[in-house]
């Protein structure tokens, strides 16, 4: 349960935000919204990797979401503490260090306070999109049943086998996502992903696909990408392009199916 090499690795992509930042609920935010008529009573919450919600790449893939009929809000779950992007330069990160400073009771308050002030504005229902590190509060508001999809693309920070199937802890009964969860949910997943390794996108199969879970269940793989490829892989690089939008593409029918 930790961040892995490839969540500091990657390239910043090129574009022009569409979006704009916004104040909702006392965080900051980035907010995509399409440019034609929408719907008002919901909204898709996009949780970033370590490089926070001003990092560029961030941006422009929420503005491609809003750009599909879909109003988008990243809000900032780092307190303003996203890495910068020098470290996909080769820039030095204290992982633990930082984990230290995030963990996910500091996300909480703040996604309590953003979709608190989007429902007082009419907002009804929520999907939750997470990368990386903003996997973990996706899946955590799918087992409070707060949002009603959740897709996630190269997770980190999940505990496997127990976010998936219940295992017992003495008189404990972990939560998981089969048995507490009603969101259907969509995995992105990669070939070369030591937060997220072949394995354990094994188990999330075993125990969800097949029909076992009654909302619906789906993951992508991705030969040839790495973690981080869904929104810092080189577009350079055709394999990684592929998967990147194969991914996004996959997110955005998803949504459009159960959203």
């Amino acid at each position: 349960m930790s961040l892995c090499e490839h969540c500091t690795k990657g390239v910043r992509h090129e574009g022009t935000p569409e979006g704009h930042i916004e104040d909702i609920g006392g965080v900051e935010c980035y907010v995509a919204t399409p440019a034609d008529d929408h719907a008002k009573d919901k909204v898709v919450l996009y949780f970033t990797d370590i490089l926070g919600h001003r990092f560029l790449n961030h941006h422009l893939m929420a503005d491609d979401f809003a750009q599909n009929g879909f109003w988008v809000v990243i809000p900032d779950i780092l307190n303003n503490d996203g890495v910068t992007p020098d470290v996909l330069d080769g820039g030095k990160l204290d992982i633990p260090a930082w984990l230290a400073r995030h963990g996910q009771e500091t996300v909480k308050p703040i996604l309590e306070n953003v979709m608190a002030a989007l429902r007082d504005s009419g907002v009804e229902r929520f999907a939750a999109i997470g990368f990386c590190f903003g996997a973990r509060p996706a899946i955590d508001l799918a087992f409070s049943n707060n949002i009603s999809v959740c897709i996630v693309s190269h997770p980190s920070l999940w505990k496997m086998p127990d976010d998936m199937e219940a295992s017992e802890i003495g008189s404990y009964m972990h939560a998981n996502y089969r048995a507490m969860s009603k969101a259907p949910l969509l995995l992105n997943t990669a070939e070369i992903d030591t937060a997220f390794p072949k394995e354990q996108q094994a188990q999330a199969d075993e125990v969800l696909g097949g029909g076992n879970f009654e909302p619906g269940y789906e993951r992508t793989y991705w030969e040839g990408c790495a973690h981080g490829f869904a929104v810092r892989g080189s577009l350079d690089n055709p394999r990684i392009r592929v998967g990147k939008e194969g991914a996004f593409k996959a997110s955005v029918l998803f949504l459009k199916k159960h959203f």
